[in-house]
């Protein structure tokens, strides 16, 4: 038998006091985490396109939901793919333009410089210029076309093309690179078969053949007008 003293007495009673203290900021920290934990968790899954949602039951006790922002996601990624491509149409396109005007100098090279020529006469009897441009142009019309092209080109109930609808049209850049390359190889198929006549005719066509490469019609007035005025001369 133990006989308790009053100085055993206050020294459990102050254990037992520290120990309930302990459970209790204990258990208050443990309360507590899960809040802190979902705010940071909040912070790093919010970004990411995803929506979160919070629950509490006695049995589970605090959770979080994360479910994944769909529609935004997609949208965010149809925008990456399309700005994408504009950029990449964008390159070829500005690439193409000094490419093209390059690629058909020498030929004008020959015409004005040595019209008459052996290298010159069997240069321009080739129509693999002509044929390489054609296909650029095709794929540049290929990379150009939108849904609203036909209706730019064809406003009207008549099919005729209006000003604004072509003025839109050459406001893209890809379209513009395309229409580029029509000139080039329109305008030195002209410049060839004014080569040609002035051979045959025996013409001086070397600044018809010139103004053609800066403006085709006027390259053209020009080549009947000299050949006109030999006309005359030969009477």
């Amino acid at each position: 038998m133990s006989i308790s003293t009053p100085s055993s007495m206050a020294f459990s009673s102050c254990f037992c006091h520290f120990l309930i203290s302990h459970k209790r900021n204990n258990a208050a920290s443990f309360a507590l985490a899960p809040i802190i934990n979902s705010d940071v968790s909040r912070q790093k899954v919010g970004g990411l396109g995803t929506k979160l949602s919070t629950g509490w039951s006695f049995l589970g006790g605090s959770r979080i939901v994360i479910r994944p922002n769909v529609t935004r996601n997609l949208l965010q990624r149809k925008s990456s793919m399309v700005s994408a491509l504009w950029s990449e149409s964008s390159q070829i396109a500005t690439n193409v333009f000094p490419l093209g005007t390059l690629a058909v100098l020498p030929f004008y090279f020959f015409m004005v410089v040595a019209p008459k020529a052996a290298l010159a006469q069997k240069v321009m009897e080739s129509s693999i210029p002509y044929i390489v441009l054609g296909l650029l142009y095709v794929y540049l019309v290929y990379l150009s076309w939108t849904p609203d092209t036909m209706q730019l080109l064809f406003p009207n109930k008549y099919l005729l093309p209006e000003l604004d609808g072509i003025a839109e049209m050459f406001s893209r850049v890809m379209t513009l690179a395309s229409a580029w390359i029509h000139l080039l190889a329109v305008d030195l198929f002209a410049a060839r078969q004014i080569y040609h006549d002035g051979l045959e005719n025996d013409i001086e066509t070397r600044h018809s053949v010139t103004l053609c490469l800066m403006s085709c019609p006027i390259g053209i007035v020009s080549h009947f007008i000299t050949k006109a005025l030999f006309s005359r001369r030969d009477r």
